[in-house]
């Protein structure tokens, strides 16, 4: 029998942040004991309602105005926080230990607290108390639909906790089919070996299996159960879990049976979502040269890409921490993730080419006839931004030492580039709120894992239908005839570009293993968007004739990487003193006890019985 281990204390979050849906807004008093809440219906769907406001989300970093403000993809190659005390910078140099990693200390805590919270629900809530009639609308058999979140939120806990620590302990079904939910005074429970990741991502892969059917796939009153989970959502999962499973760096074999269980639930969504008389798809108002950007700020938690998110935000600390730092009034903004010149530069020529292969790109007017999603994405010198009917509109300004957007006491770039996804065009004389949302699923990936997973398979030639549609929405041409290797360098290229920001890169260039082989030195010689090392930027000359000049990038010129230790946060030191056999993951280990454990780097392969 396998064995599962709980060792957090339940606690519940408090968040900022608001649900567009009636369901998500019917959240418990948390105060009450357990037998008010689960002899309660509106109770007991409150309860599950907090359990929500554990879910993973890319916005977080914003809430922290002071050590984050700014998106995680600083932590990878795609950009860059100006504010130097932010926490991310410390991921860039290693510079963290195991007993002070600020990520490593929330993930860990935050996942399993969500962990028992959803085990507690799946012990104690009541099929009398909830009811389970057969009903034509989206309460049909309510405590089976009730419990299937549960069970899915349970594993996307599990899956965050394999993206950040690799080998975890599984908080499941203990043999009797009933929810662990173990005492923290219980130490000789607690402390067990964890589970090998290639494992966990197979029973979370399991785990959506046994409810994506069971949930509507997608809800027919969206706008009173937008953020609640679905059956799209579990399948969703399982093809990202399993992509993640045939990668790289848990499946170092390239066994292809992976890939090809990879593709076929990708596909299972694909085919699934096909059959629906509202099928999700991507979003699209006709205009090449807009539909990705309005796709993130046009109603997003309402729009037919998104499948899963959070929380809707209503705020405008997305704008203020995004604008370029010339942009001023009532309120300020400080443009604290910077994009680099690696992420600019892999955005293709119109003509579906790299840059550096079209003998037409032209270094010194950098931003004209490319991939209309760069100037969706991101804002740079040049850039036309401000809200016009307050006569703020203006080009951006960044203009090395002397421009207006360059660099302030509190915000700027360190790059030459700011942030224009998920940012509205606010007055900064009259500034307002919006409605702000980022998926966890939307439906651009869930193409791009079946062309992944498929040309990984050895199932080239199917794979471009579906990075193909990924590419017609901005008016990109299709791929063809590449070879299996060109069509991996151009689809992960594909992923980069439309995923960013969304908190997908830094797991992306971890299961691809990107850092092996290269170092800071030997990779220099490659196009920047090929570099994963080495950090740039573009200065811009104050010169009558402008000059674009291309170099390292400010305040950080390069990332260190420490293979393994990298691939992985560190387990918290203080549960590796206190429970010693979850073992440290290697790179990581600062004393005996936290190296003494039965399961360090080679025993993570281990498996529990």
């Amino acid at each position: 029998m396998r064995r599962y281990i709980k060792y957090m204390a339940a606690a519940l979050l408090t968040v900022n942040l608001t649900a567009c849906s009636d369901f998500l807004d019917k959240e418990v008093d948390l105060t009450l004991g357990a037998e008010d809440v689960f002899n309660k219906a509106e109770n007991t769907r409150g309860l599950l309602a907090n359990i929500y406001t554990y879910l993973p989300d890319a916005f977080v970093g914003y809430t922290d105005g002071q050590y984050r403000g700014a998106s995680r993809d600083c932590m990878t190659d795609n950009a860059i926080s100006f504010w130097n005390v932010h926490f991310y910078h410390s991921v860039l140099r290693d510079s963290y230990d195991a007993t002070n990693h600020q990520f490593a200390n929330y993930f860990w805590s935050n996942d399993f607290k969500a962990i028992r919270a959803a085990n507690n629900f799946l012990t104690y809530a009541k099929e009398s108390v909830v009811g389970n009639e057969e009903t034509n609308d989206d309460n049909n058999r309510l405590y089976d639909r009730y419990m299937a979140e549960a069970r899915f939120l349970r594993a996307i806990f599990h899956f965050d906790l394999v993206s950040y620590f690799g080998a975890i302990p599984i908080v499941g079904d203990d043999a009797e089919g009933k929810p662990i939910i173990f005492e923290t005074t219980n130490l000789d429970a607690m402390n067990q070996p964890r589970t090998p990741a290639a494992e966990a991502l197979q029973w979370i892969a399991d785990e959506c299996d046994k409810v994506k059917d069971v949930l509507p796939f997608r809800y027919a009153q969206e706008e009173l159960n937008w953020g609640r989970v679905n059956g799209a959502a579990a399948y969703a999962l399982k093809a990202r879990a399993l992509l993640y499973k045939a990668s790289p760096l848990n499946n170092p074999s390239n066994d292809q049976s992976q890939w090809d269980a990879a593709a076929e639930a990708a596909l299972d969504f694909i085919r699934k979502n096909a059959s629906q008389n509202n099928p999700y798809r991507l979003y699209d108002i006709g205009d090449p040269n807009q539909n990705y950007y309005q796709c993130f700020i046009s109603t997003p938690h309402l729009n037919n890409e998104y499948i899963l998110s959070r929380s809707e935000w209503q705020t405008r600390a997305i704008e203020e921490f995004l604008a370029p730092c010339g942009f001023s009034g009532s309120a300020n903004s400080t443009g604290r993730t910077n994009p680099t010149q690696n992420l600019v530069d892999s955005y293709e020529t119109i003509n579906g080419l790299p840059i550096d292969q079209d003998p037409s790109y032209d270094p010194q007017n950098p931003y004209a006839n490319r991939d209309p999603r760069l100037e969706q994405t991101i804002l740079h010198h040049g850039s036309i931004w401000g809200d016009p009917e307050q006569e703020e509109e203006r080009m951006v300004d960044i203009t090395h030492g002397t421009g207006l957007d360059y660099q302030e006491l509190h915000g700027g770039t360190v790059t030459g580039y700011y942030t224009k996804k998920f940012l509205n065009n606010m007055s900064w004389k009259s500034p307002t709120t919006y409605t702000h949302a980022c998926p966890i699923f939307r439906y651009a990936e869930i193409l791009l894992n079946a062309a992944e997973a498929l040309n990984e398979a050895g199932r080239t030639s199917e794979a471009y239908e579906y990075v193909n549609q990924v590419r017609a929405r901005v008016g990109m041409p299709a791929y063809s005839g590449m070879t299996q290797d060109k069509l991996r360098e151009r689809i992960r290229n594909e992923r980069r570009i439309e995923l960013c920001f969304e908190d997908h890169r830094f797991f992306d260039e971890r299961r691809w293993k990107l850092f092996e082989g290269v170092t800071v030195s030997s990779e220099r010689n490659k196009p920047y968007y090929q570099q994963v090392y080495n950090l740039y930027g573009v200065q811009i000359n104050p010169n009558a004739s402008t000059v674009f000049n291309y170099g390292y990038s400010e305040t950080y010129t390069s990332r260190a990487f420490n293979s393994p230790k990298n691939y992985y946060f560190p387990i918290p030191d203080d549960e590796i003193k206190r429970l010693p056999r979850l073992g440290q993951n290697s790179g990581w280990e600062l004393s005996a006890s936290s190296s003494s454990g039965e399961n360090n780097s080679e025993n993570n392969k281990e498996v529990i019985e």
